[in-house]
């Protein structure tokens, strides 16, 4: 076989019949997660105990929920599916594997959402709690709240809640979340005077019942809708003006911390002090800071959203990701780029949004004007800081599909809430607002922006976007030792290739059947039917498959046998999602195609992530936890029980100092490709020029991503500044830049330089890295990373 993509299946089919049925109807054994990390992941973000770790119980649950939520699937295509998700070639996303279930059809879509958008900061702080990633545009056009009218706040926990700070140990462990005291501060460390200190802020900050008099009083129901509701009483109340009000807020109904939230895997509550803490800040930090003046309405939006983000990181079942854009062409844009330097907003990516004017200024010496000269402020203070930071980044606004198309100017204005209503959740104090905002997004520069990842286009007033992952490597028949790179058995390839087709067809009906639940975004949804579906571990499936590594994706005629293959799955995915909307009666979707992070799906099988280079050979991969260690060697009330599992079996374990009452694990980590024969020909992200990774990009925006219906890459590129300077860092953006939808560019530089306590990977040398793994010694921990054996598997066996 000389590495040919055969498609000749699809000219077979019969009508309507999408599926060759390359992956059967009886049940196929289920892959195997990659022992160490994927184990973990799985254990963390996917297992119930019911799956009973076998990934194939996984598949039948998420393929009986998915399929359930239309009544004319074929039981064909439900065995189909669980097929193509047990073997790994359909992953879906961690979302899907992690809620999907028989009761699917009775859920929020929030829930398997993994990107959105809000306009608002109380739609933003609901999405975060349901666990989407949230983009929102802060435009001087689109932020119109003064906060410095919001009413005056006050707030109840009753004596009575497990949690109110009673006696010395509450009264500790309330200095500690609240910040009051030193974190750390132990017991015998505890004094009177640090006691006071805590009596005397909770005297003044929280009171024990409701005060007597005309206040509004609102009880805090036990939900994530009762905190969504919660702020959008005060929001909607500041855009009312309603300074001369008061709002008291009742937090005793919420649960203690530490209790188990159903759906999240039991995973422990946050309890009553963490919205307080978070609404302090707010009062505090916004109110009285705007009221005190000085403060332009988009920040006091952007840190807002940025105090109650902080809630949702520490709860510990979600990282809180949020994309935070702002229009080059507004004059306080500066400002924007320097939030980030100047420390404390730390809780999301922050980006520019820019557009083919922009990049004339910056690249045109000619071109001259107001504008122009505005537009290299703009670039050489955002490069400024980014070579320290590495944000903001850029966005191509202009090059966004519902942008280019115009299609995002013509959403409906609605005035009666419909725009950010479920059957969960309904917007009634903010309605006049969302229809405010509404209206100004019609005429907005950019009426669009992304999801944290940026890999999806979504409106400035809110959307969703259900995304999936499908692994071609992961689609192959046979076992991957017994296939000899780029030189597949004819059998093997025709069976390989058309479950790479199935799956893609499968995937694309998966995502468009979600779209069919119960949203807040529910007329968006259906205006757009948005779906992403995209590859993950390319690298592997290009060496095993054709025999091609990194160097040879570049060059155009000598993998042509791959970018067709990667066409021609395009192809297929926008025709399947074509016919099947037409076919169910839903709209043309307006997005399909996408490349997304792949973080959790990836991990599962020790993929490449995305589109992403491996990042390095061997390193440690750091995952946050709720929960650290005393002094005295015991675990906090609450902490996740995995922590102290994780300590004892020898996995370094560290507390965070910038989030409070949380812990990471450190995973010895060898990625799959170091283990399939490649040797010297593996290309790790920092052995790839930044030239090279942009062209990779262009590469994908044209042969998978398409000139319709696609969205974009999410990519992170390095700029190593042991070999550039910021003049070299600027040329590389201005260069490449304006050719690629987006790109997170990132100046690496030692980790303490970077302003962050820890980064997600922690590259390792070889022997400190073995030295890691040998002291992983309990002989019943699945997650021991096998050095030895990996070498060999590498081409570098140390005998």
């Amino acid at each position: 076989m000389d590495g040919g993509f055969s498609l000749a299946g699809a000219a077979r089919m019969r009508a309507r019949d999408p599926f060759e049925g390359a992956f059967g109807t009886p049940p196929l054994p289920a892959r195997a997660l990659d022992r160490g990390m994927g184990e973990a992941v799985g254990r963390r973000t996917v297992f119930r105990p019911a799956d009973h770790e076998d990934f194939g119980h996984v598949a039948d649950r998420v393929a009986t929920g998915n399929t359930a939520l239309l009544a004319t699937v074929d039981p064909a295509e439900r065995a189909q599916l669980r097929n193509a998700i047990a073997t790994g070639a359909l992953l879906t996303s961690g979302r899907h594997l992690q809620h999907g279930d028989a009761g699917q059809p009775g859920r929020n879509m929030e829930m398997f959402t993994n990107c959105a958008t809000a306009i608002c900061s109380f739609a933003k702080f609901y999405l975060l709690l349901n666990g989407s990633g949230v983009g929102r545009a802060y435009d001087d056009e689109l932020c119109i709240v003064d906060w410095a009218q919001a009413p005056e706040l006050k707030f109840v926990l009753s004596p009575d809640h497990p949690d109110y700070p009673r006696d010395r140990a509450g009264l500790l462990r309330f200095g500690l979340e609240m910040q009051i005291l030193p974190w750390g501060t132990a017991p015998d460390a505890f004094d009177a005077g640090m006691e006071d200190q805590v009596r005397a802020f909770v005297a003044e900050n929280v009171l024990a019942r409701p005060p007597e008099g005309n206040a509004l009083r609102h009880l805090i129901d036990d939900s994530r809708e009762g905190w969504g509701k919660a702020v959008e009483m005060i929001e909607a109340m500041a855009f009312r003006g309603a300074r001369e009000r008061t709002l008291v807020l009742d937090f005793s109904a919420i649960r203690r911390a530490g209790s188990p939230i159903a759906g999240m895997q039991g995973r422990p509550a946050s309890g009553p002090v963490s919205l307080l803490r978070g609404l302090l800040n707010v009062r505090r930090h916004v109110i009285e800071a705007a009221r005190a003046g000085g403060m332009p309405l988009w920040e006091q939006a952007l840190r807002v959203d940025h105090y109650l983000s902080v809630e949702v990181q520490v709860g510990g079942a979600r990282r809180a990701a949020r994309m935070a854009t702002k229009s080059w062409r507004d004059a306080d844009v500066l400002r924007f780029i320097r939030a980030k330097e100047e420390g404390g907003l730390w809780t999301a990516n922050h980006s520019v949004m820019v557009d083919a004017e922009f990049w004339r200024g910056v690249n045109d010496p000619a071109h001259t004007g107001p504008l122009a000269a505005h537009a290299r402020a703009v670039f050489a203070e955002a490069t400024r800081c980014a070579w320290i930071n590495g944000e903001p980044g850029f966005i191509n606004g202009d090059r966004l599909e519902d942008s280019r198309t115009g299609s995002a100017r013509r959403k409906p204005v609605h005035a009666d809430g419909r725009d950010f209503r479920s059957h969960r959740y309904q917007a009634t104090e903010g309605a006049t607002l969302l229809a405010d905002l509404a209206r100004r997004a019609t005429t907005a520069h950019f009426p669009v922006t992304t999801n944290p990842c940026g890999e999806i286009t979504l409106h400035v007033t809110g959307g969703y976007c259900v995304i999936g992952d499908f692994a071609p490597l992961l689609a192959c028949p046979v076992p991957l030792g017994a296939v000899t790179p780029g030189h597949v058995p004819t059998d093997t390839a025709q069976t390989w290739d058309a479950r790479v087709r199935d799956s893609v067809r499968l995937g694309v009906r998966f995502l468009l059947r979600a779209n069919r639940m119960d949203a807040l975004y529910g007329e968006e949804v259906r205006r757009t039917n948005r779906i992403g579906i995209g590859p993950t571990g390319l690298h592997e499936w290009a060496w095993m498959r054709f025999g091609l590594d990194f160097h040879d994706l570049l060059d155009e005629d000598r993998a042509a046998p791959f970018w067709h293959a990667v066409r021609e799955l395009s192809t297929i995915a926008k025709a399947e999602a074509n016919a099947y909307a037409a076919e169910t009666g839903t709209a043309r979707p307006v997005t399909i195609t996408t490349v997304k992070p792949a973080g959790t799906t990836s991990k599962l099988f020790g993929l490449t992530e995305g589109a992403h280079l491996p990042a390095r050979r061997q390193y440690l991969r750091w995952v946050q936890f709720k929960g650290v260690q005393r002094a005295d060697g015991m675990w906090e009330t609450g902490s996740d029980p995995l922590l102290a599992d994780y300590a004892r079996r020898g996995y370094p374990v560290r507390a965070l100092r910038s989030f409070p009452g949380m812990s990471i694990v450190g995973f010895p980590t060898v990625p799959l490709i170091q283990r399939l024969g490649m040797g010297a020909r593996v290309v790790t992200a920092p052995e790839a020029t930044p030239a090279q990774q942009y062209r990779w990009l262009e590469l994908l925006e044209k042969y998978w991503i398409g000139a319709e219906q696609g969205n974009q890459v999410s990519y992170t590129l390095k700029i190593y500044t042991d070999r550039q300077d910021l003049a070299g860092f600027r040329a590389i953006v201005a260069a490449n830049q304006p050719h690629v939808r987006c790109c997170a560019v990132l100046p690496s530089r030692p980790d303490s330089d970077l302003g962050y306590e820890y980064l997600p990977e922690e590259e390792v040398p070889a022997g400190k890295f073995a030295a890691l793994a040998a002291g992983i010694h309990d002989e019943d921990a699945r997650e021991v990373v096998d050095w030895a054996h990996l070498q060999c598997a590498s081409g570098a066996c140390p005998i």
